[in-house]
């Protein structure tokens, strides 16, 4: 498979909308890699650095502006709209949770804050960067998981993080060093000589982590990071999110449907339903206002964040949530890391 594509083959079209146009290492090197993905093929899934990458560098901006900024994103595929007018800021330094049922355009706004979907200049800044105008310099700034595979399995461990590496550019003096440190962040040096296709679920996902850790990305986006994983293999891979996080700093953006993950490890999460933001907050946040609308407010007794996605969902849960394409796409990734 190829470094990574836009996931299903779907159609890209202009955005429209109301504005113009086990326990880590603490190894990973902290700030911003000085290198990325080179040029704009990278969205048919071959990357190329092409002349003059070095000179395109990412500027680290303020303390104080936030990682991702979405003013009044919106997408559309066709007749349909999946992502409306979204409005969203996650803060330097924080675990996001973006969560919502299949269909909700989670993954369709990951992909245009990762520059995978054109929208219109002003809707998606990354650390200040406008994600249409300054797309090199965003690009710089990620590191990104996406929900379908991208480890090569015909290739070893350190062979899919040292492509990875080439892909985005890392100096060729600095690439041994810093595919071994991602491989020693998520715990795969001993595995790092194996094929990839004899690793476990869990190990895979490890795997495709290290891929997006080599380039030492402020904001690491991680589209479903422990889909079809048993709940061992999912708390490994979150150890070693958070213990890559706890040694350099960076802000997490994940997507997730395992609702008590998002309890567990988010910071803040957003439910989105039908291209739209329903409710925001904390998980504790969240949790409590249901049950004070519920009239409910022991601390024993409160909903779950289960509770308060189904109570944003509704109804509409049932014949809105996702298409063929969402499930075929979801069962492949799963049986492939099961």
């Amino acid at each position: 498979m190829t470094p990574h594509t836009t996931g299903e083959g779907e159609p890209v079209r202009q955005g429209s909308g109301a504005s113009g146009d086990g326990p880590g290492h603490g190894e990973v090197r902290v700030g911003v890699a000085a290198t990325g993905p080179g040029a704009d093929d990278v969205q048919a899934g071959v990357a190329a650095t092409g002349p003059g990458a070095h000179e395109v560098q990412a500027e680290v901006t303020d303390a104080g502006t936030d990682a991702v900024t979405c003013s009044g994103l919106t997408y559309t595929f066709g007749d349909t709209t999946a992502v409306d007018a979204l409005d969203l800021s996650v803060r330097d330094g924080e675990v996001f949770g973006l969560l919502g049922p299949n269909g909700a355009g989670k993954t369709t706004a990951i992909r245009c804050i990762t520059t995978l979907l054109p929208v219109p200049a002003g809707m998606v800044r990354v650390f200040g960067h406008d994600a249409t105008r300054e797309r090199m310099p965003v690009r710089r700034l990620l590191g990104y998981v996406p929900q379908q595979l991208s480890a090569d399995s015909g290739l070893t461990g350190r062979e899919n993080v040292e492509l990875f590496a080439r892909v985005f550019d890392v100096p060729r003096r600095e690439r041994a060093a810093r595919v071994a440190e991602a491989l020693a962040a998520v715990d795969l040096t001993e595995a790092a000589g194996r094929l990839a296709k004899t690793y476990s679920g869990g190990m895979i996902r490890r795997l495709e982590l290290a891929q997006a850790l080599v380039s030492a990305p402020r904001l690491l986006i991680l589209d479903e990071p422990t889909i079809g994983l048993d709940p061992i293999a999912r708390t490994s891979v979150w150890e070693h999110i958070n213990a890559v996080r706890a040694a350099t700093g960076m802000t997490v953006l994940v997507t997730t449907h395992y609702m008590d993950e998002a309890d567990q490890y988010c910071d803040r999460v957003a439910l989105m339903h039908r291209g739209r933001i329903h409710a925001l907050g904390t998980p504790a946040q969240l949790r409590a206002g249901l049950g004070e609308r519920r009239g409910v407010t022991e601390p024993g007794e409160l909903p779950t964040l289960e509770d308060v996605f189904r109570d944003v969902a509704g109804s509409g849960l049932d014949d809105k949530s996702g298409d063929f394409s969402d499930v075929r796409s979801t069962r492949r990734t799963a049986s492939r890391v099961s």
